[in-house]
C-alpha cells in the first residue's frame, strides 16, 4: 500500500518516518513543494529548534493552545511531550531543558533534529520529491483517479490560505518605539487589550518599531482573529508592575515617597524597573501646561502627581498601528476545521484515506515549543490511524 505525505516539514518527515516503522510494508512517498524539506524546523529557536516543552506548570492547556487545546488533551494519552523526548533521545539526539521548561536538542543546532529525521527517512527508504506542489491533495487517492491509498496533508500554515493568519508577532506602535525606549526589558508586565478580556503576561521588549517579547507574542496568540479582523490597529494596555493593582501601587509609591523624600522623582524607580523606563512613565505622567513631575523631589509631589504616576504604571495606553514580524515567527492560526476530522485518527469525515497533522490543523501554540508538540501528536496519530489501516 502507498502513502503520499504532503509537507515536507516537522509533521510531515514525523508522520511520514513513524507509518513506515509502523508498517513495513507502506511505501511512502514525501511531496514538498520548496526545494529544501524541514527548512523552516532548522530556522526555529534561532537555529536551534525549541522541540517541546515539558509543560511543567502548565494547569490548563488553552493557556498554551488557544485554538485545539481539547483535541491535544486527547491526543497526548497516546503521544505527549514525555514521549516526544524519548522519541528523538532514542534515536540519538540528546536534549536539554532550560530554566523556564523549553526543550532544545543538547547541540544547541536545529539540524540535530532535522538530521535525525532525514536520517530515519533513509533507513526506512522513504522517497521525497522537492519542487512539487499538489494543489488537489484528494486528487492522488485511488478514489481520485491517483495511485495512493493514503494522504496526508502536512503543508504549513499560510496567511490568506484556508482562513489563516498570522498568531505570533510582535507589535507596531504609531511613530514608533518610544524616545529613547528601545533595547529595552521588563521582566514582567501584563499587556491586555481594552474592552476586552484578552491579557497575557510576561516579559516585554521594547524594540525600534514597538513592542515584542513573550507577554507580546503570547496577546498576539491569544487575539489573532480578532487583530485581523481590525487590520491590526488597537489600542495596548501595558500594566508595567506585573499586574498590581491601582490601589497597591498607589500605596507602594507613597512608601517609596517616605523613604526617598529628598530624591529627585527620576532617581529612584520603583518595582525594580528600568531608569530609562521610569523616566518615561514620569515624563507620560506630567500633565500638559503643568511643571514636570521630572523636576520635582519625592516629598514635592501632589495628589494629582501621585494619581498621574500610578494611572501610568498600571493603565498605559498605546496604539497600535500594525504587526511587526517576529523572528520566530512561522505559526498562523486558521486551518483545517477540527470538526471536520475524526480526533482520533486525523482523518477527513468527508474524504476516507485523506489525513491532516500539523499546523494545517486549526491548532496553534504560544512561543515555547508548543507548536512543534502539537505537529508531534497530531502527526503520531495519524501515523499510527495510518499503519493500522495498511496492516488490514
Amino acid at each position: 500500500m502507498r502513502l503520499a505525505v504532503i509537507g515536507g516539514g516537522a509533521a510531515g518527515f514525523f508522520l511520514a518516518v513513524n507509518a513506515a516503522q509502523a508498517a513495513s510494508s507502506l511505501e511512502v512517498v514525501v511531496f514538498e513543494q520548496r526545494d529544501r524539506v524541514l527548512s523552516k524546523l532548522e530556522a526555529s529557536g534561532g537555529g536551534r529548534c525549541n522541540c517541546t516543552n515539558t509543560f511543567a506548570g502548565v494547569k490548563d492547556l488553552k493557556t498554551v493552545y488557544p485554538r485545539g487545546s481539547n483535541l491535544i488533551k486527547s491526543q497526548f494519552k497516546r503521544f505527549g511531550p514525555q514521549d516526544a523526548f524519548a522519541w528523538f533521545e532514542g534515536r540519538g539526539v540528546p536534549l536539554m531543558i532550560t530554566a523556564d521548561q523549553r526543550v532544545f536538542p543538547r547541540a544547541q543546532d536545529s539540524r540535530a533534529v532535522s538530521g535525525c529525521l532525514k536520517t530515519e527517512a533513509e533507513r526506512l527508504r522513504i522517497r521525497v520529491r522537492t519542487g512539487c506542489r499538489i494543489d488537489r491533495p484528494e486528487s492522488l487517492l485511488r478514489d481520485g483517479g491517483g495511485d495512493f491509498d493514503f494522504v496526508a496533508v502536512t503543508i504549513g500554515g499560510t496567511p490568506g490560505a484556508r482562513g489563516c493568519v498570522p498568531s505570533l508577532f510582535a507589535f507596531k506602535l504609531a511613530g514608533g518605539a518610544p524616545d529613547g525606549l528601545a533595547g529595552v526589558s521588563v521582566p514582567e508586565v501584563v499587556a491586555s487589550i481594552p474592552a476586552s478580556k484578552l491579557s497575557a503576561r510576561g516579559a516585554l521588549l521594547v524594540t525600534h518599531e514597538g513592542f515584542s517579547g513573550p507577554a507580546i507574542l503570547k496577546l498576539s496568540s491569544y487575539a489573532a482573529r480578532e487583530l485581523a479582523s481590525c487590520a491590526y490597529r488597537f489600542d495596548l494596555r501595558v500594566n508595567w508592575t506585573g499586574g498590581r493593582n491601582y490601589d497597591e501601587v498607589s500605596g507602594l509609591l507613597r512608601d517609596l515617597a517616605r523613604a526617598h523624600a529628598r530624591k529627585a522623582v527620576p532617581n529612584a524607580s520603583p518595582f525594580g524597573l528600568p531608569s530609562r523606563l521610569w523616566a518615561h512613565a514620569v515624563s507620560r505622567a506630567t500633565a500638559c501646561g503643568e511643571a514636570s513631575i521630572a523636576g520635582k523631589r519625592y516629598a514635592d509631589l501632589s495628589k494629582r502627581d501621585f494619581a498621574r504616576l500610578t494611572e501610568v504604571l498600571t493603565n498605559d495606553v498605546y496604539a497600535v498601528s500594525g504587526r511587526a514580524r517576529h523572528k520566530d515567527e512561522f505559526v498562523t492560526c486558521g486551518g483545517v476545521p477540527l470538526d471536520s476530522i475524526d480526533k482520533t485518527t486525523m482523518e477527513s469525515k468527508q474524504t476516507p484515506g485523506l489525513f491532516y497533522a500539523g499546523e494545517v490543523l486549526d491548532i496553534d501554540g504560544i512561543t515555547g515549543g508548543f507548536n512543534f508538540q502539537a505537529a508531534w501528536t497530531t502527526a503520531y496519530a495519524a501515523a499510527t490511524a495510518i499503519a493500522r489501516r495498511a496492516g488490514m
